[in-house]
């Protein structure tokens, strides 16, 4: 059983369904695209499909979507940018599932990704046995992007070395990759296109050059304005998870949810929900994402320890290793939120008490 299966395959029935709704209306579809925009679109935010319910991926300002839609229908390529956890990598997997219906054209960017990961590499056995080749060619997923006219994608771009972000300088602009040790060069196919995100907590690591965010059109993807906004990403995704993961428990309640995106929410922005008390802010980011990590894990512990419901008790240890991380300090920070901030709330006695036993 694959562990996590690619959007494509795991929404397969969505995207048939706009393929189709596309086909019968007659919808301008652009080269190489399996839908029109306006269904990629219907894809990422949810609508209706005859009877079926397109549930939505991204939670969010519908106008930052369409700039990204549209910016891939030109000959720009698209950068996103925000903090850890606002879904760069989750907008980025969808819109090249719904667009090619293949999201796996992925680069991880890391201080160890080479030029050959943005270009192409050898297979050296042949290239001794035979020479340079097309049959010894390994090619880089930027480079079957270019071949077959789809987007690639390459994630943390800003953690690269910068030799290997200035490789897909001449990439971006002159659509054009040589390939001098077999003395031609490979033409971009009409729909190519990249999509790179980047973490602006990471501008330290490898700052982009602005002759590299010149090739993109740059799309920010702000956190979650509302409590209520972030509560029901935190569902949607902790109800698709669930699905996937054998937790063996129940999914957590609205309560559970609140408590949880109220902590981050407090710990993340300095100040109380109400903004009647200040609260110091934790060295982590405590995005989103982590919160449905942190619910996935608490639901485990149930399942696996528990009587498969979510307990204060499953909490406290989860929020206990999201947030005290290496930091030290986190650990005064926590503290002394559990004692002016949790302690004080009637109906938080029971995560305050297991929190302060673990703390």
């Amino acid at each position: 059983m694959i562990q996590r299966q690619g959007a494509e395959l795991l929404f397969q029935t969505e995207i048939e369904a706009l393929i189709k709704e596309d086909k019968a209306n007659g919808n301008f579809v652009p080269t190489n695209w399996q839908m029109s925009p306006r269904s990629v679109l219907k894809y990422i935010v949810g609508g209706q499909v005859g009877g079926l319910e397109i549930t939505p991926k991204y939670i969010g300002a519908n106008r930052l979507v369409e700039i990204a839609i549209s910016t891939l229908i030109t000959d720009r390529s698209l950068l996103l940018i925000g903090e850890p956890g606002t879904a760069k990598s989750w907008l980025s997997e969808h819109l090249t599932a719904a667009i090619n219906g293949d999201s796996t054209k992925v680069i991880q960017g890391t201080a160890g990704t080479t030029e050959e990961s943005i270009r192409y590499s050898w297979n050296y056995a042949l290239l001794i046995a035979k020479g340079p080749s097309q049959e010894a060619l390994i090619k880089s997923p930027i480079y079957n992007a270019m071949e077959s006219g789809t987007i690639a994608r390459v994630e943390e771009i800003s953690r690269c070395a910068s030799e290997v972000q200035d490789a897909l300088i001449s990439i971006l602009s002159e659509k054009r990759l040589a390939i001098p040790e077999l003395t031609t060069e490979l033409p971009a196919q009409k729909g190519f296109s990249v999509i790179a995100t980047a973490n602006t907590r990471d501008k330290g690591v490898n700052e982009m050059s602005s002759a590299l965010k010149r090739r993109f059109n740059i799309v920010v993807l702000p956190s979650p304005k509302t409590l209520n906004q972030e509560m029901k990403i935190v569902q949607t995704r902790i109800e698709q998870l669930s699905s996937s993961l054998e937790l063996n428990s129940s999914l957590p309640n609205v309560d559970v949810v609140e408590k949880i995106c109220t902590i981050f929410r407090e710990l993340r922005e300095g100040s109380t929900i109400d903004n009647k008390q200040k609260v110091k802010q934790t060295s982590s980011v405590l995005s989103t994402a982590e919160a449905i990590s942190l619910l996935a894990n608490s639901m485990a512990l149930a399942g696996s320890f528990g009587n498969g419901k979510i307990s204060d008790y499953d909490l406290a240890a989860a929020l206990q290793g999201a947030i005290v991380k290496d930091d030290k300090s986190d650990s005064v920070i926590w503290t002394e939120y559990l004692q002016n901030v949790m302690r004080k709330r009637n109906d938080w006695q029971q995560l305050y008490t297991e929190c302060k036993k673990l703390n």
